[in-house]
């Protein structure tokens, strides 16, 4: 996850056209009518880049950052005991006024981490919770967002830190976690998406072999300074395909558009963001 995420002091396709916003079809509007008892609206995707940074920033630098920089795409974190920042800011008016603006938002929930991480975060998984927490935390996702006004049909990023992929015990607790709470957030009519490292979290969830209820969304931290979601994809190149896949490419990057500097991390994007408004 990106180094202001839970602590800061942790470390834890150059396109050619402006990014824009369409409603999915294909794929993504089958799925609405038969991945759950639930139709959900199709997603709304954006293609282009996306910058996150810990605190949602104020509605000034947002505009001045619309109208001046590359990026028209931010995500932000809506909840989760294990969010690092206050968010002044992140109201349901500051959400509405952004994307009056142009914005197109994209929601972190920073839900509980692996048993087998060694950070000391407020809320941790174990073998015998992870399914009935990740209820709990999914329910709790889905009604922040709606308390911003992030309609049925947004998604749900939910924010994995850095652990062993190689702890078979703790795999399994994670993905027993990851596919109660897909499960849940998709059951509100809402899509399911999941931020995670290459080599880690989001590995995990890619070598699955059974892909029942994981995430069909995938956030994934590669720092290679390449824009894209398409070169250098770690995994096989049929996973995540059709507006799926979110690239976090570098961290910790102190920028100034007009309205302020902000240290961001870089990402392309090309995956669905949050339906705000009528």
């Amino acid at each position: 996850m990106p180094s202001h995420r839970i602590s800061k002091k942790r470390r834890r396709i150059s396109m050619a056209v402006a990014g824009v916003a369409v409603l999915a079809g294909g794929a993504f509007a089958a799925e609405a009518a038969t991945a759950t008892t639930v139709t959900r609206p199709a997603p709304k995707i954006y293609t282009g880049h996306v910058f996150d940074t810990c605190t949602a920033p104020s509605l000034t630098t947002m505009k001045g950052w619309y109208s001046s920089s590359v990026y028209h795409g931010a995500a932000v974190y809506v909840g989760g005991k294990n969010r690092g920042c206050a968010q002044p800011n992140l109201t349901a008016s500051w959400v509405k006024a952004v994307s009056a603006t142009g914005w197109k938002l994209v929601p972190l929930y920073v839900g509980a981490q692996p048993p087998c991480q060694t950070s000391a975060n407020p809320e941790k998984m174990t073998a015998a919770n992870a399914t009935s927490l990740a209820v709990t935390d999914a329910n709790d996702a889905v009604a922040k967002e709606a308390a911003l006004g992030m309609k049925a049909g947004s998604p749900v990023y939910l924010d994995m830190e850095y652990f062993d992929p190689k702890n078979t015990s703790c795999v399994n607790t994670v993905l027993s976690y990851i596919r109660s709470f897909d499960k849940t957030v998709k059951a509100k009519g809402y899509w399911s998406g999941f931020y995670g490292f290459s080599n880690s979290s989001a590995a995990v969830v890619a070598a699955a072999t059974n892909r029942t209820d994981l995430p069909e969304i995938l956030w994934y931290a590669r720092y290679d300074d390449v824009y894209s979601t398409t070169t250098g994809f770690p995994y096989a190149s049929t996973l995540y395909t059709g507006h799926r896949r979110g690239h976090q490419y570098a961290v910790n990057k102190k920028v100034t558009h007009t309205g302020g500097t902000l240290t961001i991390d870089r990402n392309a994007w090309d995956a669905p963001v949050a339906i705000v408004g009528s």
